[in-house]
């Protein structure tokens, strides 16, 4: 009941929280909003420096589709291990690794049906980036050690500060 009273405050909150402004750059960002949240399937880059409001966006996309009251959950990239981030994103399985004493659903399960957001995604280790492209690409994924498919519902949206074109030609992104 605190876990769906808590998703359901901070639905409110998103709605009714307006993105300010009435320049022309703010009205076309809220013409963009909405229709991204009008494709629901759609994935979503938000690119833009730091402090400039991306999550924001991201949750307005989510509250104004048809996903809004499905779960909004957000992860930054940057702030977890690569290790653990894997974990945190797909799940694992009893026993996967030393510290695995059970079984763990991951937030592409627990946001199935809603939005996972991934903040900082320029920063995505590349052995991540195979793993997520799946999910993009065939709406499936396995939790770490497991070996059957999970099929999921998940809108992505993803932010990031970072020069992707200069991480593509890094190869610290991958370009698909």
């Amino acid at each position: 009941l605190k876990s769906q009273l808590h998703h359901y405050q901070e639905m409110l909150e998103s709605k009714f929280s307006r993105i300010l402004g009435e320049n022309q750059k703010m009205k076309q960002l809220r013409e963009h909003i909405s229709m991204a949240a009008r494709t629901d399937r759609t994935t979503v880059l938000i690119r833009g420096e730091s402090g400039t409001g991306k999550e924001l966006v991201a949750r307005q996309i989510h509250f104004q589709s048809a996903r809004a009251d499905k779960p909004f959950i957000d992860v930054n990239a940057a702030a977890v291990s690569s290790t653990l981030l894997e974990s945190e994103l797909f799940g694992h399985e009893k026993g996967a690794f030393t510290d695995a004493q059970k079984q763990k659903k991951g937030l592409f399960e627990l946001a199935n049906g809603g939005t996972l957001f991934l903040d900082e995604i320029g920063d995505l280790d590349p052995s991540l980036q195979v793993k997520l492209l799946r999910v993009l690409q065939e709406r499936k994924f396995r939790r770490v050690g497991g070996t059957t498919d999970i099929h999921v519902d998940v809108r992505i949206i993803s932010a990031t500060n970072a020069d992707l074109e200069k991480a593509i030609e890094d190869g610290r992104l991958r370009q698909d």
